[in-house]
């Protein structure tokens, strides 16, 4: 009987962790989809219901770490690479594990695009797509265990 408990209670806590696990929720590797190199790492938390993110590191080798978004025409223009919100807005869609209706911004040309974020591969990768009228690219990002 304690056994069947003790399964039960680890099965439960391992479904929960697994289901945490499908949310963009998190520390993210944001990766350049030409070179394959590590560009940044992202943390994306989630406030009433709405996400966004955040770069914390500057991780590529040639990075300098006290670049500004000097591309940036919004309320952006001129901050600091490290603590630039670079996703906002972003909710999940009812009965499916996909995040839209938020913005996504590029630091290095100042744009903001559409957002879709899907969690894939059991939530250890990340579709991030941004787009305008359709026309886009998606990027993978990998979780920072």
């Amino acid at each position: 009987m304690i056994r069947a408990a003790f399964t039960a209670t680890i099965l439960a806590f391992t479904a929960t962790a697994s289901m945490a696990q499908m949310s963009p929720v998190g520390v993210w590797n944001s990766v350049d989809e030409k070179t394959a190199e590590i560009k940044s790492e992202i943390v994306i938390s989630e406030t009433g219901g709405t996400l966004n993110g955040k770069i914390t590191k500057l991780l590529r080798k040639d990075a300098k770490q006290d670049a500004v978004c000097d591309e940036c025409g919004d309320d952006r223009k001129n901050k600091p690479l490290l603590g630039l919100e670079i996703i906002r807005g972003a909710k999940k869609v009812d009965g499916k594990e996909v995040w839209e209706d938020g913005k996504i911004l590029d630091p290095e040309n100042g744009k903001n695009y559409t957002l879709r974020l899907t969690p894939i591969e059991g939530g250890k990768k990340l579709e991030v797509r941004g787009s305008v009228f359709g026309i886009g690219r998606t990027q993978t990002w990998v979780r920072v265990q």
